[in-house]
């Protein structure tokens, strides 16, 4: 549904174009200083505004409703909330009779019997990953101030783009995003994820295990179609004697096949794994899809303001799913 984790939980709801957009996150510890400054940074990796990015600016301040007494987290549910200030929701009247390519315009309403609120995508839309870089500045503080045997579980949580368009070359970068956007069309893009020094034993074996978890949380961001841990796809094409890591004598792995994972366990290596976004499915070069109105086939020009890239601003996403995992997962241990 909208909640996840079991320790620590994080429960998301809004819409894009209604009053606000929140998160309530209930297991937090108590005592951890924490204010409205202590996200700006987080938030403004993830807004928008530089090219190839959508022209809708928010402000996006966080209001901490529940949850903080004098500057520290109280141990009860901690609520934050944004409204939604600069909306244009006629721009999406167009899609009841031809659902979007690519969105979840039509499994919406035949899931929610057309009763779902369609502006900016509603509850579907990325506008709902503001509240989850929200939540994972508070996991980060989480897994920073938490100490097992007198070590902080995890030291820093750190994601940046390395492909965009098919290249992992960023000097082409950049003229890509300006041909996908003087055609109206957009482009995909690869963040990886790194957690450079992460103790080993988090996860259990099956369910619970480090991928596992952290994939339930990256596929739930809107747009990701893939996730690979260390060697990744790659290591299917290799030999055992290639992908195995050999361990040092320090019990860690000498190499990183694995991505810092054994058996659904932390093995003591960065964690290490490889997110893949589609492109932007809201273009405006014309697209053949179904008009339910007419009953034909027919062309849609979608209208509005959209990312050529969406992408550009996942990486601070990703970082937020990534320690509310590993907040919930050291908690379980």
């Amino acid at each position: 549904m909208n909640t996840f984790g079991r320790k620590f939980r994080v429960s998301i709801f809004g819409e894009s174009h209604g009053e606000l957009i929140g998160v309530v996150l209930d297991g937090v510890q108590p005592g951890i200083e924490l204010s409205e400054e202590d996200f700006v940074q987080d938030l403004a990796r993830r807004k928008s505004g530089a090219k190839g990015t959508t022209p809708r600016i928010e402000e996006d301040k966080p209001m901490l409703v529940s949850g903080v007494y004098e500057g520290c987290t109280t141990g009860a549910p901690l609520t934050i909330v944004f409204r939604n200030m600069n909306t244009k929701s006629s721009d999406y009247s167009q899609f009841a009779a031809m659902p979007r390519p690519g969105h979840a315009d039509l499994t919406a309403a035949l899931k929610w019997d057309d009763y779902q609120d369609p502006r900016g995508s509603g509850h579907f839309s990325g506008r709902l990953t503001l509240p989850i870089v929200a939540a994972g500045v508070v996991a980060k503080k989480m897994l920073y101030s938490l100490t097992i045997l007198d070590e902080t579980p995890a030291k820093e949580v750190t994601a940046r783009l390395v492909e965009l368009g098919g290249s992992s070359d960023e000097q082409t970068w950049q003229e890509a995003i300006d041909k996908a956007m003087e055609e109206g069309d957009s482009l995909g893009a690869v963040v990886e994820c790194t957690v450079p020094e992460i103790d080993p034993g988090y996860g259990e074996p099956f369910w619970d295990s480090v991928e596992s978890t952290i994939a339930h949380a990256i596929f739930s961001i809107p747009g990701v179609r893939g996730l690979e841990f260390g060697d990744g796809f790659q290591a299917a094409g290799m030999k055992g004697s290639e992908h195995n890591d050999p361990i040092g004598a320090d019990g860690r792995p000498l190499k990183n096949g694995a991505g810092g994972v054994n058996g659904g366990i932390t093995n003591g290596a960065p964690l290490t794994f490889r997110v893949a976004f589609k492109p932007t499915s809201s273009i405006r070069k014309a697209q053949q899809t179904f008009n339910f109105q007419t009953g034909e086939m027919d062309t849609l020009e979608i209208k509005g303001r959209h990312d050529a890239c969406f992408a550009l601003r996942t990486p601070v996403v990703v970082e937020a799913m990534t320690a509310i995992a590993l907040a919930d997962l050291v908690l379980l241990k």
